[in-house]
C-alpha cells in the first residue's frame, strides 16, 4: 500500500451548514451532490469530504447508531501567532464554536487554538515556529 491518503470522508448531520461554513471561509466544493455529500480540496491529492450521515451510515453497513470518532483534530498551519488569532476570528464569524481560545500551547513551542465546525469536527489553527508548510504544501517539520 502507498503511503497515501487521498480522502476524508467525515459523516454530517447538517450538509447545509457545513456547505456554509466552508464556504464563508473560501473554499470551493470540487464535487457537491445535494442532499447527500460535497468534497473540499485540502490539501494537493487530498479531499476532505462531508457525507449526510444516515447515507454514511449505510454506505459503512452499520445496521444501528451514529458514526463516532474520538481523539481527532484536523491541524491548519500559519505563519504567525497574528494569523492564528486572524483565523480564528474568521472561522467563529462562519459559526465555529471556540473549543480553546488563541495561546502558546503546553506542547512544543506551538501558539494554538481549536475551533468546532458545525459537525463538532475539531480544527487546531496553530503556529510552530519550528515548522513550515513549503510552497508545494509539504509539511517541513525542522
Amino acid at each position: 500500500m502507498d503511503q497515501a491518503l487521498h480522502l476524508l470522508t467525515i459523516a454530517t448531520r447538517d450538509l447545509d451548514a457545513t456547505r456554509r461554513f466552508y464556504g464563508a471561509l473560501g473554499w470551493s466544493a470540487q464535487l457537491d451532490v445535494p442532499g447527500e455529500i460535497v468534497f473540499y480540496r485540502s490539501a494537493g491529492g487530498q479531499l476532505l469530504g462531508f457525507f449526510e450521515e444516515s447515507k454514511f451510515v449505510r454506505d459503512q453497513g452499520v445496521v444501528e447508531g451514529t458514526p463516532a470518532v474520538t481523539g481527532l483534530t484536523l491541524s491548519h498551519n500559519v505563519g504567525s501567532p497574528a494569523e492564528v488569532v486572524a483565523l480564528v476570528e474568521r472561522m467563529l464569524a462562519a459559526g465555529a464554536e471556540l473549543r480553546k481560545a488563541p495561546q502558546q500551547g503546553e506542547f512544543g513551542g506551538v501558539f494554538h487554538a481549536h475551533v468546532a465546525d458545525p459537525n463538532g469536527l475539531v480544527w487546531e489553527i496553530a503556529h510552530n515556529p519550528a515548522w513550515r508548510v513549503l510552497p508545494d504544501g509539504s509539511v517541513d517539520l525542522g
